[in-house]
């Protein structure tokens, strides 16, 4: 059970691991002084990583909810999880396009909007997995 439950947070940590480095994920992608164009290419593969990730975590919670219903006899965790994730989507989005309208238009619109997107995503993940091992152990 162990390497069961300790599997997955090293296999998302390795994922999250190389672009964690800092807060704002615009500030790593300018570490060069790169243009608007290398910020937003670096944004695109940063985003696709943390949404490989976030998809593996929603794989693993969703095991240790179905595990965990099935224990329980109730089917209570597996449709919470299926509702909050449908919901934190929503959320996601509505957020991050708030974020990308305070730019009124401008050039760092898109750039504003997919930093936000890996903000969350990696919040998303990271939550998603804690929880996953608190119902695997």
């Amino acid at each position: 059970m162990f390497l069961r439950s300790a599997f997955p947070m090293f296999a998302v940590s390795l994922l999250l691991s190389a672009t964690q480095a800092t807060a704002d994920p615009a500030m790593e992608c300018n570490t060069n002084g790169g243009s608007q164009v290398d910020i937003r290419r670096c944004l695109g593969e940063v985003e696709n990583n943390v949404d490989l990730a976030l998809e593996i975590a929603l794989e693993f919670a969703m095991d240790a909810a179905k595990e965990l219903d099935n224990v329980t006899g109730r089917a209570v965790a597996v449709p919470s999880l299926q509702a909050g994730q449908a919901a934190w989507s929503d959320y996601r989005d509505k957020h991050c396009e708030y974020v990308g309208a305070t730019f009124g238009g401008g050039s760092g619109t898109g750039i504003a909007i997919r930093s936000c997107r890996i903000e969350l995503g990696r919040v998303r993940t990271d939550m998603l997995m804690r929880y996953t091992v608190e119902l695997t152990t």
